[in-house]
C-alpha cells in the first residue's frame, strides 16, 4: 500500500494546523533538521497493524510524520497476532514493531535478530480482580486469565508474580480465552482475575466489572519503567541507520501528539477502523502517559524485565 494520506489528519493538517506548536517542534527539534540531516537509505517502512493495543497508537499516528522525514512508500501489514508479527521482524518481512518489552526479550534469548532502539510509553496493563482477590498475593491458588501463554499479559503478570515471590507455573490456575471472553468470566464470577491491555481496562471500569488490583500506570515499582519499546530488525538497522533514526524520532514525536492532542488521536484510530469505541480510546490517550517518555531509561527497563522473566523461567539467558 502506498501512502499518500492518513487517517484523521492530513499531511496539511499535521504540518501546518496542530495547535501544538507544530508537530517538527513537539520533541524539541526544529522542523529544518529532518531536511538538513542525510536522507534516509531507503523510502519504504514496513510497520503491522492490528485492532486493539490501543497504547501503540503512536504507530498509526506516525504516518503523516514518517512521510516528513522521507518515507514514501509505508505499509502497514494487518497481523493480529503478537507472535506472527515477532515473527516477521525477524524475518526481515517488517522493519519497525511496537509492543510490551517481555516479548521482545523473549524473542532475543531465542536468537532472533531483533534490536531494541527506544522506550515508547509506561504503564498501560491494568490487572482487575473479583471480590476476594484484594491484593496480588491473593492469587495464589486462583484462576487467572490470559489471552495466551507467552502473550504480553502472560509475561507483565509472570514478572509481577515472581516480584512478589510467587511461583507462576506452580501458584496460579492459568486459563487462556480472548479478551471479549476473558470479561464475561470475570462479570459471572467464573475466573478470579484478568489483566487487560486498552480499551479492555476502560470498558471493564465503566461496566463496573471487577475492581483494579493493579494499574502498572500508578503503582510502583511498574510505573517507573516502560511497559512498550520499539525495536527493528537487525539488519535494517545495520543497513539502514538514518532511516531508522528518522523512523524511531516520528514514532517519539506521534508519542507526544497523543498526549497533546488526544481527541484527535483517538479520532484517528476510529475512522482508521482500528477500534469502534470513541470514549475508550479518548480516556486511553488521556490515561496512558505518553509525554514521559524522556523521563525513563530503556536500559534500566530491559534490566529489570529480564531479571524478572529469568526468576519466572521464561528466558535462559543472564539478564
Amino acid at each position: 500500500m502506498r501512502s499518500h494520506h492518513t487517517h484523521g489528519w492530513s499531511r496539511r493538517e499535521l504540518l501546518h494546523g496542530l495547535s501544538v506548536a507544530g508537530a517538527m517542534g513537539v520533541v524539541g527539534f526544529p522542523a529544518k533538521m529532518a531536511f538538513a540531516e542525510p536522507a534516509p537509505e531507503t523510502t519504504r517502512l514496513r510497520l503491522t497493524t492490528q485492532r486493539g493495543g490501543l497504547c501503540v497508537a503512536p504507530k498509526y499516528i506516525a504516518e503523516a510524520l514518517l512521510t516528513v522525514e522521507g518515507f514514501t512508500d509505508i505499509h502497514y501489514v494487518p497481523v493480529e497476532s503478537l507472535s506472527t508479527r515477532l515473527q516477521l521482524l525477524a524475518a526481515d518481512e517488517i522493519d519497525l514493531e511496537v509492543t510490551f518489552i517481555a516479548p521482545f526479550i523473549a524473542r532475543i534469548d531465542a536468537a532472533d535478530p531483533i534490536v531494541l532502539l527506544a522506550g515508547s510509553h509506561i504503564g498501560c496493563f491494568e490487572l482487575f480482580g473479583t471480590a476476594p482477590v484484594h491484593a496480588i498475593r491473593d492469587l495464589k491458588g486462583k484462576t487467572v486469565a490470559v489471552s495466551d501463554v507467552g502473550n504480553p499479559d502472560y509475561a507483565f503478570l509472570a514478572s509481577i508474580l515472581v516480584y512478589i515471590g510467587l511461583d507462576p507455573h506452580q501458584d496460579i490456575h492459568w486459563v487462556t480465552h480472548p479478551p471479549d471472553e476473558s470479561v464475561q468470566l470475570l462479570a459471572e464470577g467464573k475466573i478470579d482475575a484478568f489483566l487487560g491491555f486498552p480499551p479492555v481496562p476502560q470498558e471493564l471500569r465503566a461496566r463496573q466489572i471487577g475492581h483494579v488490583i493493579l494499574n502498572s500506570s500508578l503503582d510502583r515499582p511498574w510505573s517507573q519503567y516502560f511497559c512498550c519499546m520499539v525495536a527493528g530488525n537487525r539488519e535494517f538497522v545495520r543497513q539502514h541507520p538514518v532511516a531508522t533514526k528518522r523512523a524511531f524520532r516520528a514514532l517519539l514525536k506521534a508519542t507526544d501528539v497523543c498526549a497533546l492532542e488526544p481527541e484527535r488521536a483517538a479520532q484517528s484510530l476510529v475512522d482508521r477502523g482500528l477500534t469502534p469505541q470513541y470514549t475508550y480510546t479518548l480516556q486511553t490517550m488521556q490515561e496512558v502517559p505518553c509525554s514521559k517518555w524522556r523521563e525513563y531509561d530503556p536500559e534500566d527497563m530491559v534490566r529489570f524485565y529480564a531479571l524478572r522473566l529469568h526468576e519466572a523461567g521464561l528466558i535462559k539467558s543472564s539478564p
